[in-house]
């Protein structure tokens, strides 16, 4: 069974008023001056953004607004061309991602992970940290690590019953659909106990039938004590769990907050359904000067 989940939304998560970069009261994460450009196209340009710290945050934007790209570079998937970011008041800028993943930040990826050809329970082992028979020599001594294999083993069943994946223990990942290896990402990210969880589009490809089941999980990260930052297209869930939303558009932050408020933010509108349809995008993510006209004269 998940984790019992409270749907109360966290409130006073913000210092003054709200707008794209506003301080937090406890952020877990905070970046700054983070570019990255694929030859003349920047498809990062952050400025300042910080992530409340025991809130669910949803990353949202339309196609092509840099948010995965984000991700990668905090996660030390892919190197910014300039920036500065901290994890848990320790800087991370340019660590790698095995690295920041034993510091307590772990992902998740919109196209799934999962080793196929491995089984179920034998990815979720995978995912514990500090395994004694990771080291060589210490392989070739079984009675040095059997006891804490036997422990991962344990963790890793709970886990697995916890997801309702229990009965797929011994079937090969590849097996699984989309939506049970998403949730197979998720269990295995939780047995490196993290205490920052993010999840790039943890609903894409899944069937509608296990959507109620993964918002539960989510809502379990956060009951659990975790912060949970999630990359999502689907505005009903974005609404139904976050605690805060961040809104990227041309690789810019343009709108966050509170997701009632946000929804009805006009940057956040032209975003998704460009409603001024005489106004560039540019301009509302300020990379574009507004120009006027000249008005033509009557002859």
């Amino acid at each position: 069974m998940p984790a019992d989940t409270n749907t109360t939304r966290s409130t006073g998560l913000h210092v003054g008023e709200v707008r794209p970069g506003v301080a937090k009261v406890d952020p877990i994460l905070v970046a700054d001056n983070i570019t990255r450009s694929f030859g003349g196209l920047k498809a990062v340009d952050v400025d300042h953004v910080e992530i409340p710290r025991h809130a669910i945050t949803a990353l949202i934007g339309p196609n092509g607004a840099g948010k995965t790209t984000f991700f990668n570079l905090l996660t030390g998937f892919d190197k910014p061309d300039t920036g500065e970011w901290s994890f848990d008041g320790k800087s991370i800028s340019g660590v790698p991602a095995f690295k920041t993943s034993r510091m307590g930040q772990v992902r998740t990826f919109q196209l799934t992970k999962a080793l196929a050809m491995l089984s179920v329970l034998e990815n979720m082992k995978l995912g514990a940290k500090a395994q004694k028979g990771e080291n060589f020599f210490t392989a070739m001594l079984p009675w040095l690590w059997r006891k804490q294999d036997d422990e991962i083993e344990q963790k890793a069943l709970k886990l697995l019953e916890r997801f309702k994946l229990d009965t797929k223990q011994d079937d090969f990942a590849a097996s699984l659909s989309g939506g049970q290896r998403k949730l197979l990402e998720m269990a295995r990210a939780l047995m490196s106990d993290p205490t920052l969880v993010m999840l790039d589009e943890p609903m894409a490809g899944v069937n509608p039938a296990l959507t109620q089941s993964l918002l539960d999980h989510i809502l379990g990260l956060k009951a659990d004590g975790m912060t949970v930052l999630f990359v999502e297209h689907d505005m009903h869930m974005v609404r139904h769990i976050s605690d805060w939303v961040i809104v990227m558009a041309e690789g810019r932050i343009v709108a966050e907050g509170p997701p009632d408020e946000v929804m009805k933010n006009p940057a956040v509108i032209d975003a998704y359904l460009g409603s001024h349809m005489d106004t560039d995008l540019g301009v509302v993510t300020g990379r574009i000067e507004t120009v006027t006209a000249p008005k033509r004269e009557k002859k």
